[in-house]
């Protein structure tokens, strides 16, 4: 195991959180696609320790059901009652039946911001000053309601922390402050935590005191600064988590411009941290892309979008839309206002097009859903035109059935097709069509009742309405012209 490589991780995530005013365990609220806990584990995974702990308490089922569901292999240690960090600290220990022989981080389970490259530096300057404990440390442009890190003026050690309410004039005056993220010898941590006492005004056991115990017992305590402050911010309540989310928003964005993405509007586009992007991809404002989501090169997306887990091709172009779970093909066009539900799978080059709904659809290269129409459980083949609101009825009340078109297909305006059906390649339909059975390749179908004029209806039933009158007009025009 290398120097900097922690024997473990020890992520605090007991607490209730009552501030945050909800029926979710705090650490289970989500910014940018993740949990806030699952920021901490994943920035924690970068270290890859040997083993990772979080400590559970507050609604333990559902905090550990979303740990074993999302981020396996992430071991749990429960606080029956919380005691305090110090006595989490201990519980994890326990859990792992040792005192670990290296480098112990310990993290809070509510800072989503903390990079894992800043806690590769907590690790690094651990190892590189051999102190007992390290302290990561943030200068912050207002300290107020900080622990302040008083140094040694000569060593630059830590030699203690002070609470606001307990500093001096001169020790407010201190813009470093502490973060509640520490690197602990695992031995010593161990042995550290058998000493902490109790006699405080919550009765808890403060992993702080550590750090005094181990500095009277002639360790060094040292100190690793965080080159941004921002990233060591807890979530207490929905305010924080607001802020938390501006800024992680803004991070992700300034990562996707610099890798070559066009973001017209950064303030009005929101990304999860596991979409992806290429160069030059290009998203336009007032748009959500969610999820496992992916924009590939020349891919324009947006105003107004919203995209989840859907895959954009090269060159495609989504315009005011809705889409979960949906591919779109290499330089296909949606929008707008079109809504792709899962198992949509739209070719190359093809059309979803204004107010088209599709769901569990298989579109084939070049084929064109211009508008105001329902594609639900269908494959369509290639180059193949579905005509202005067409339907199809793919539910009969009990089961979801299939319907096939072919390739080269011209179907007419307002067609139903009922499900489950098949239409060969090179199929015209007429328009007004209701089409129920299969149809042979090459063939018109045309499924419509005949039409029937009847003369004079309206003067025998309307009588002297405005239509009555209007055809009146005409009629007496058309004998004039006769």
């Amino acid at each position: 195991m290398s120097a900097n490589r922690p024997a473990a991780v020890v992520v605090l995530a007991a607490g209730e959180g009552t501030r945050m005013k909800s029926k979710t365990p705090k650490v289970l609220h989500e910014i940018a696609g993740r949990s806030l806990v699952g920021h901490v584990v994943s920035a924690a995974r970068e270290l890859e320790p040997e083993d990772l702990v979080v400590v559970v308490g507050h609604a333990r089922e559902q905090v550990k059901g979303h740990l074993d569901a999302f981020y396996a292999g992430t071991r749990t240690a429960v606080q029956e009652e919380q005691n305090g960090t110090g006595h989490a600290v201990r519980t994890a220990l326990a859990e792992l039946g040792r005192a670990p022989e290296g480098t112990v981080v310990v993290v809070c389970g509510d800072t989503p911001l903390l990079s894992g490259e800043t806690l590769r530096a907590l690790a690094a300057t651990h190892a590189a000053d051999g102190n007992a404990v390290t302290v990561l440390t943030a200068e912050v442009p207002d300290a107020t309601g900080y622990g302040r890190i008083v140094r040694d003026v000569v060593s630059g050690a830590v030699t203690e922390i002070v609470e606001h309410k307990d500093a001096t004039e001169e020790q407010r005056a201190i813009r470093e402050i502490n973060s509640g993220v520490f690197a602990f010898d695992g031995v010593l941590l161990a042995d550290a935590l058998g000493k902490v006492r109790t006699d405080n005004s919550q009765g808890e056991e403060y992993l702080t005191d550590v750090l005094s115990i181990l500095r009277e017992a002639g360790h060094r305590v040292g100190a690793s600064v965080a080159v941004d402050h921002r990233e060591i911010l807890g979530i207490n309540n929905r305010v924080q988590l607001a802020e938390a989310r501006a800024l992680l928003n803004a991070r992700l964005l300034e990562r996707a411009m610099l890798a070559g993405v066009t973001v017209v509007d950064p303030a009005s586009t929101f990304v999860d941290v596991t979409v992806t992007f290429e160069p030059d991809a290009t998203v336009l404002p007032n748009t959500l892309l969610l999820g496992s989501t992916h924009v590939a090169e020349d891919a324009v997306v947006g105003p107004n979008s919203r995209l989840k887990d859907t895959r954009v091709g090269r060159g495609a172009r989504v315009d005011n839309t809705v889409a979960d779970g949906a591919v779109v093909g290499e330089g296909a066009s949606v929008g707008p206002y079109a809504y792709l539900r899962p198992g949509t799978d739209l070719g190359a080059r093809s059309k979803a097009g204004t107010y088209v709904e599709m769901k569990n659809a298989v579109i084939g290269e070049g084929t064109k859903v211009p508008h105001l129409s329902y594609v639900g459980d269908a494959t369509i083949g290639e180059f193949t035109n579905i005509g202005a609101a067409s339907v199809f009825v793919n539910y009969d009340g009990e089961a979801k059935h299939h319907t096939t078109i072919g390739s080269h297909c011209r179907t007419g305006s307002d067609n139903m097709f009922v499900a489950p059906i098949t239409i060969g390649d090179g199929v015209y339909t007429a328009a007004g069509s209701v089409i129920t059975k299969d149809v042979p390749p090459g063939s018109l179908a045309v499924a419509r009742g005949q039409q029937r004029n009847i003369e004079g209806w309206v003067a025998r039933k309307r009588p002297g309405s405005a239509a009555a009158q209007a055809a009146l007009a005409a009629s007496e025009k058309s004998a004039g012209e006769s």
